[in-house]
């Protein structure tokens, strides 16, 4: 992917994010959407910043060969990073929405699930999308090339 396609990516990833979160969190809480739409704006941002930060710390922790990883590694390394990202969001989604810290912690929680799969989902359907256009293109320029 070119630079331009991972920005491309990663702020479609975002916005669609943003959205589909604001918008669950407005079927399951009686929270305006401005005040969803903000808040959630806010975690993302969060979550950005902090995964800059997780990461660097992260990496200087587990040394050596990224792809040599071990699963377990892997899985320690994400729970972490969520527990993490969960610490700092669950009193800036309590105070942004001026509700009690567990009602911010089951909020978050139900976020945090929904990001995964979102994310999961996103990606499988991106490489998809993306392979059919590389391959149209691929195909478009053959046959402009025969004539």
């Amino acid at each position: 992917m070119s630079i331009v396609e991972r920005i491309f990516h990663s702020v479609l990833l975002e916005v669609l994010a943003v959205t589909f979160s604001v918008i669950g969190l407005a079927i399951f809480t009686d929270h305006k959407i401005e005040a969803l739409s903000g808040t959630m704006i806010v975690i993302a941002t969060i979550a950005m910043v902090w995964n800059y930060i997780y990461n660097w710390f992260f990496d200087q922790f587990a040394k050596g060969d990224k792809l040599s990883r071990s699963f377990g590694l892997r899985i320690m390394h994400v729970t972490l990073f969520e527990v993490g990202l969960l610490v700092i969001t669950i009193p800036v989604m309590a105070y942004l929405l001026a509700v009690s810290l567990w009602q911010a912690f089951i909020m978050d929680i139900g976020v945090t699930i929904f990001i995964t799969i979102y994310v999961f989902i996103y990606n499988l359907v991106y490489d998809h999308v993306r392979a059919y256009v590389i391959q149209r293109r691929s195909q478009s320029l053959t046959c402009e090339g025969s004539r």
